[in-house]
C-alpha cells in the first residue's frame, strides 16, 4: 500500500508572505486542518497547522481593541509561524511508513513529495486510516482468527493447508512484529463468511488443530471515502 495511491493530490498551498488571517480563512472554508507552504518554484519549505494558528493568536484577555487587533492579525505572515523544514513522504513509500512517523511526531498529516522537493500531495492520518482498513477487509465482514505459531519457516504452512481444505476463501492475513514469547508470533487471518453450521464445524476443528487465540465474527457498515 503505497502513499501515492491515498494521498490528496488537489492540494491548498500558501506563500511564506501571505498573511496568517488568509491561511485561518482557508482552513476554515475547506475543513482542513493544515497547509503545505511552498516558494514560487512549489518546493515545500514549510507547513502550517491550525494549532500554529491558535497558538500564534491573541488571547481573549488581550488589551487590545479591534482595530489593532485586526491590523496585528493582518501584519502577521505565514513564514513566521509556520513549520520550516517539514518531515515529508514520497509518493512510493509505504503507507505504514507514514502512519509510523505520524505517530512518532504526533503529526496529522504530512507533505508529499517529488526528487525534487516539489509538492505533489498530502496524506493525513485519515488517508492512512482508510489505507490500513482496506488491507484489512473488515468493511466486507468476515471472521478474523487470531494464532500463536512457531516463528519458524514454513510455520504458517500447516494453517494455511487447513483453511483451504475446510474450504475457507482468505481475506486479509497480517502478523505482529512484537512476538509474545520467543520463538512464536502472533498471526491473524481474516476469511469470508461461511454458513453457521460450516463456521461452526471449521472454528471447532482449528481449535483442536492449533492455538486459536480468539475467534472473532465482524459486521461493519463501508464508510464513504
Amino acid at each position: 500500500m503505497l502513499v501515492k495511491n491515498w494521498m490528496t493530490t488537489e492540494v491548498i498551498t500558501l506563500t511564506p508572505d501571505k498573511s496568517m488571517m488568509k491561511a485561518a480563512k482557508l482552513m476554515k472554508d475547506h475543513n482542513i486542518n493544515r497547509i503545505p507552504i511552498v516558494d514560487e518554484a512549489g518546493k515545500v519549505v514549510g507547513i502550517i497547522s491550525d494549532r500554529d494558528i491558535k497558538e500564534a493568536s491573541p488571547s481573549k484577555a488581550t488589551t487590545l481593541d479591534m482595530h489593532e487587533l485586526y491590523y496585528l492579525l493582518s501584519e502577521l505572515k505565514i513564514g513566521n509561524i509556520m513549520t520550516k523544514n517539514p518531515i515529508c513522504l514520497k509518493p512510493e513509500d509505504t503507507i505504514e511508513k507514514a502512519a509510523a512517523l505520524m505517530m512518532e511526531h504526533g503529526f496529522g498529516g504530512m507533505p508529499v513529495t517529488d526528487e525534487n522537493n516539489k509538492l505533489v500531495g498530502i496524506i493525513t492520518d485519515t488517508d492512512v486510516f482508510k489505507g490500513l482498513i482496506s488491507i484489512t477487509g473488515v468493511l466486507e465482514g468476515g471472521v478474523q482468527i487470531g494464532f500463536n505459531l512457531p516463528n519458524t519457516p514454513g510455520g504458517l504452512v500447516p494453517v494455511l493447508d487447513f483453511l483451504k481444505d475446510h474450504g475457507a476463501r482468505l481475506m486479509s492475513m497480517l502478523t505482529s512484529s512484537e512476538p509474545p514469547e520467543k520463538g512464536m508470533r502472533h498471526v491473524f487471518i481474516r476469511i469470508r463468511d461461511m454458513d453457521k453450521s460450516t463456521l461452526k464445524k471449521l472454528r471447532a476443528d482449528l481449535e483442536s488443530n492449533f492455538d486459536v487465540l480468539y475467534w472473532v465474527q465482524d459486521s461493519v457498515h463501508p464508510v464513504s471515502k
